[in-house]
């Protein structure tokens, strides 16, 4: 199962899948620029967001050792924590990921 999964994700994110032809085509030339999240970093922010953010990096860094080195990050960085803990890649249950939510609410506020 773990191996069809990997091979899911790097298939989806090279765009091997059915529909991959078209969605290239269909696509409009440029993509609308991505907006910052809004309040203070949880879970449900993006990797790129809770990584663009200091405060989230560094509680990532702490939460999930060898985050920054892995070289699945890319593939993942437009999904939100919550979703990339569903993967038994990610090895982050719901005790790791209610823990890496209390160190984000934390934080200090902007």
């Amino acid at each position: 199962m773990r191996k069809i999964l990997s091979a899911a994700l790097v298939a989806a994110s090279l765009g091997l899948g059915a529909g991959a032809a078209f969605a290239q085509a269909a696509a409009p030339a440029a993509a609308p620029a991505a907006t910052a999240p809004v309040g203070a970093p949880s879970i449900d922010w993006t990797m790129q967001d809770l990584l663009a953010n200091p405060g989230a990096k560094a509680v990532l860094v702490k939460d999930l050792p060898g985050l920054q080195d892995d070289p699945r990050l890319d593939m993942v960085k437009t999904m939100t924590l919550r979703a990339v803990a569903q993967f038994p890649e990610a090895q982050i249950d719901d005790s790791k990921l209610a823990a890496i939510q209390t160190d984000l609410a934390a934080l200090p506020k902007p």
